[in-house]
């Protein structure tokens, strides 16, 4: 529970930086950075286009057109960009993961939906064919109570269907 919370935490923390940077108007220039290197972490992470290397406390303009930071400027594991104590590494996995398990449950998602949607066919195909077969039913009951009204009527005016040629032979 609370990896999930911290790493909920991250992916949070993530995307308000993201919006940070795209959010403010005057984008400092690679010197602004460099001027805040060997001082804190907290110094050099107000700009949100900065990022800070732990391991050579230096402040780098955070190279926007590769998406990444290069292994050259600060190893991954070492970068800290938004916030100090948020891994550049372990960031990018936490957001793989969350991304993943979002795919996975969109993918079981539709899985679910189209296999409710066929059982639900199913069972409207079968109700429809219960009532197809008690509608022809029904017809061939009411066939067969026409059936023996129309032989009553004809014996009572001796009609008889047996044989049709029977009323040429009486004359």
């Amino acid at each position: 529970m609370f990896g999930f919370l911290r790493m909920w935490m991250l992916v949070s923390v993530f995307l308000l930086n993201f919006i940070r940077v795209f959010a403010q108007t005057t984008p400092p220039t690679p010197t602004d950075c460099a001027l805040k290197s060997n001082t804190s972490c907290d110094e050099c992470l107000e700009s949100v286009k900065c990022l800070w290397c732990r391991t050579t406390k230096q402040c780098i303009y955070y190279p926007v057109k590769s998406i990444l930071p290069s292994h050259s400027l600060c190893p991954l594991s070492e970068a800290r960009w938004g916030l100090c104590w948020v891994n550049f590494q372990a960031l990018i996995i936490a957001m793989s993961v969350i991304g993943v398990v979002i795919i996975i449950t969109i993918l079981v998602c539709f899985y679910c939906c189209c296999k409710c949607e066929k059982t639900g066919r199913k069972k409207e195909d079968a109700q429809m064919q219960q009532q197809a077969t008690a509608r022809k039913a029904r017809h061939e009951e009411r066939k067969a109570e026409m059936q023996l009204r129309h032989d009553q009527i004809r014996s009572k005016y001796g009609l008889a269907k047996d044989n049709p040629y029977a009323r040429f032979e009486e004359n």
